[in-house]
């Protein structure tokens, strides 16, 4: 499986924050690192998200729930977390304006990374 390292995941972060406005900068660069390790986490020699659906979720719902970055943490969260499936060869259908959407939604929800896994499943290809 193909990681996202923290030099891309800052590096998406100012490219977010170039198009769409706002203030860049990160907060908390333990955040920002507890989120990464997401993607290989192991607990008791398992990992602890086991499907790359999984891992994705629980990126994106780290990223938004401990806001690592100054500003910019929902559309971060979304483009890592979309990120991580495309180089890992799955594919995401959206229609406009719904990635945004479902990104408030986890925040103003508090969704678990369960509930986020399966609205990933139903979008890709």
């Amino acid at each position: 499986m193909i990681e996202l390292t923290l030099e891309q995941i800052l590096e998406l972060h100012t490219l977010v924050i170039k198009e769409t406005g706002g203030s860049i900068g990160l907060r908390d660069l333990g955040r920002l690192e507890a989120s990464i390790a997401t993607q290989s986490q192991n607990v008791f020699g398992q990992e602890l998200y086991p499907t790359i659906l999984d891992k994705s979720a629980a990126f994106i719902r780290s990223i938004i729930a401990d806001h690592p970055f100054v500003d910019g943490n929902k559309r971060t969260a979304m483009i890592a977390g979309l990120t991580l499936l495309n180089l890992n060869n799955v594919r995401f259908i959206f229609k406009p304006g719904e990635i945004e959407d479902y990104a408030v939604n986890i925040a103003t929800d508090h969704l678990d990374i369960h509930s986020i896994s399966n609205w990933l499943k139903t979008h890709i290809s």
